[in-house]
């Protein structure tokens, strides 16, 4: 049995013996701590902590492996819900045509955007993007991420939609993180249907879904409800298609404009809607008493210069809120949560525990993880941050340049040690 104690820690972070499913409203900035802690782990979940005042009981210490914390923080790792992490090639072309005045809108509908990496992905091999998805992976994780959803939506056919599922598989297969897949084939409309939206449609229903549901390559089905994209009662004919198969809907939902992604996610019950730079009364009010999750992905946000969602209103009017990174080519070239943590205090106002919930536990539950991520409660994974010596939670989102990790744990086993 592997038997890890950590000891000397400043401050043990999100500290729930019974965590609820979300925080939410008045809740969120509520966020439970152990100061002088330590951490007990067995057999890669975490089994008990206390204060170091009260040493833990352990029967057998034979074997046990002593970290020191060295009084840095420890808290649950990141859980990212929501990102692109196989692509076939970066796109900072866009990025320089966006500094010289074109918009995301101005840039797709001269080709660009998802249909360029809809053209680089198809000429890939399933190995290429398999080494290149791995190198971020592992990235991300030495970043603190201990968890992580990744999309399709690059391949815009049956052929390459499945090659980036199964890509999407083998990351899991090798580990060491949680990876939960979904189907984002409604992404865009192909170049070879730009004329013929209900014959896409068709091939996503009819063909792709029940493929994906028989390999069981796919946890959620995605839509991007947008203007120029998807409209709300396409989204929910496809994402309706998709539960009877077994997959979760899922929506990007009012990114560009107020597009009714919003409330297509609520109807047909959505374990989220992400982005929302476009919420207001009535998507509020949507979300109120539904069983979705509002997430806000500020690295999109700020790279494509859009305005901010309005996350204090949602907070203010009893909504819970998580965050993610959208890690893409085009849109947010990075995955460092801890980046987007200082994103949400410094633009949305969050703090920094709102901002830390948001990261954890309920990220956790908008990619089905709650009962095993998210918080640092006996039986969950004991995948966790040891921070480097800082003065308590704020330093976190305050330091937004540094790297204040020391150490990353998942299952219990050292993954970075600096």
């Amino acid at each position: 049995m592997q038997k890890i104690l950590i000891k000397n820690i400043r401050s043990l972070v999100q500290t729930r013996t019974e965590p609820p499913h979300w925080v939410a409203g008045k809740d969120m900035a509520v966020l439970p701590e152990i100061h002088d802690a330590w951490l007990a782990i067995e057999d890669g979940k975490i089994a008990d902590f206390g204060t170091m005042d009260e040493w833990p009981g352990i029967s057998d210490w034979s074997g046990l492996e002593i970290i020191d914390a060295e009084d840095g923080l420890v808290l649950p790792a990141w859980c990212d819900s929501h990102t692109h992490l196989v692509f076939a090639g970066s796109r900072e072309g866009e990025f320089v045509d966006r500094i010289r005045g074109l918009s995301y809108e101005d840039i797709a509908a001269r080709g660009g955007g998802i249909l360029n990496s809809a053209r680089k992905l198809r000429n890939a091999s399933e190995d290429e993007l398999f080494a290149s998805a791995s190198k971020r992976l592992d990235e991300i994780i030495r970043q603190g991420t201990g968890a992580v959803e990744i999309k399709s939506g690059y391949g815009l056919s049956l052929e390459s939609e499945l090659k980036m599922l199964r890509v999407i598989k083998r990351l899991r297969e090798r580990g060491p993180i949680p990876v939960k897949a979904t189907l984002l084939a409604a992404h865009a409309f192909p170049e070879e249907f730009k004329n013929n939206r209900e014959g896409y449609i068709r091939l996503i229903t009819d063909e792709l879904i029940p493929a994906v549901a028989a390999e069981k390559l796919a946890d959620f089905c995605d839509v991007f409800c947008e203007r120029n994209y998807f409209t709300p009662e396409e989204t929910i004919h496809i994402l309706t298609v998709g539960l009877k198969h077994g997959l979760r809907p899922k929506v990007h939902a009012n990114q560009l404009s107020a597009s009714g992604g919003v409330q297509a996610g609520t109807q047909v019950s959505a374990i989220s809607v992400d982005h929302l730079e476009y919420v207001g009364d009535a998507e509020i009010a949507a979300l109120k008493n539904s069983t979705t999750m509002p997430t806000l992905l500020p690295g999109a946000a700020f790279f494509l210069g859009l305005p901010w969602p309005p996350a204090r209103q949602m907070i203010d009017a009893g909504l819970p809120v998580s965050v993610a990174s959208d890690y893409n080519p085009g849109s947010n070239p990075t995955g460092n949560m801890h980046l987007l943590l200082s994103m949400l205090c410094i633009t949305h106002k969050l703090t920094p525990e709102e901002a830390i919930n948001a990261a954890t536990i309920n990220a956790a539950y908008a990619m089905d993880l709650s009962a095993t991520h998210g918080s640092i409660t006996p039986g969950k994974q004991a995948n966790i941050i040891i921070t480097k010596p800082i003065s308590g939670i704020a330093y976190l989102p305050y330091a937004f340049g540094s790297d204040l990790i020391s150490k990353v744990l998942i299952d219990g086993k050292i993954v970075r040690h600096d």
